[in-house]
């Protein structure tokens, strides 16, 4: 039995899925869920073999609820029509249903899933396409973290600092530290270098938190914030800074 999800914030649009998946003994639907919050604890819970994913969502958005997952399973992306992320599904190959879709048009997707599951490219094409969704406007003005079973978005003014932690990034607010599964690349080409800089291999400011520069063994400097944490400038990072505050 092939165990799948429906991932909508309109319930119109999880019932005609659900009306399609019908013709298919094969499938059961283990539950559906109204946002991505509801989508991750499913996920996590059932280990679905498909899920049917609504880009945009109340909440947090597909792309976002997926970054949220450890091991993504197969997916089937609806939306109503977006540009951006239809060029996205089309370059990595990854399938969608345009909203509305016909039933012609949904079973042709199933097909399409049956037809590669399992084989090795599949999911690295999905895992493509959501870091792809860097490029994507809303993708700039916050980040999603999960700590424990709880979900949290973090606007990017309330970051004061990032710092790199083997394979993640630790993010640094007023109100605590949160992991995310990212790399400080990504978040370097991501947060808007108008407000954060990136001093050292291993650190990115954000350029308001910044009380003032001390100077520091071998030629380094290091950036005293508002918090009172001190944090490391290299020799290449020091410029940047400097001419970033203007100094």
């Amino acid at each position: 039995m092939i165990k799948a999800i429906l991932i909508d914030d309109e319930p119109l649009a999880r019932s005609i899925i659900a009306e399609y998946l019908g013709t298919y003994p094969e499938v059961s639907i283990v539950q559906e869920c109204g946002d991505g919050f509801e989508g991750v604890k499913a996920i996590t819970q059932h280990q679905p073999d498909l899920i049917f994913l609504d880009v945009q969502m109340l909440k947090i958005n597909g792309f976002e609820m997926l970054e949220l997952l450890e091991t993504p399973p197969s997916v089937i992306f609806t939306t109503a029509f977006d540009e951006y992320a239809m060029k996205a599904f089309e370059a990595h190959a990854v399938d969608y249903l345009l909203k509305p879709f016909s039933k012609e048009r949904f079973d042709k997707a199933i097909k399409k899933w049956m037809d590669s599951r399992g084989k090795a490219g599949e999911k690295k094409e999905v895992e493509s396409l959501v870091e792809t969704t860097i490029h994507s406007p809303e993708q700039h003005n916050r980040v999603v973290v999960k700590t424990g079973s709880k979900i949290r978005i973090i606007p990017m003014h309330e970051i004061h600092y990032l710092e790199a932690d083997d394979d993640y990034v630790k993010i640094h607010t007023t109100e605590g530290s949160y992991l995310k599964k990212k790399t400080m690349g990504y978040f370097e080409e991501v947060l808007d270098k108008a407000h954060f800089v990136r001093v050292h291999r291993s650190y990115i400011l954000q350029i308001q938190q910044v009380t003032r520069i001390e100077p520091y063994e071998k030629e380094s400097h290091l950036a005293i914030l508002k918090s009172g944490a001190r944090i490391p400038i290299s020799k290449t990072g020091y410029p940047k800074l400097k001419s970033i505050l203007g100094i």
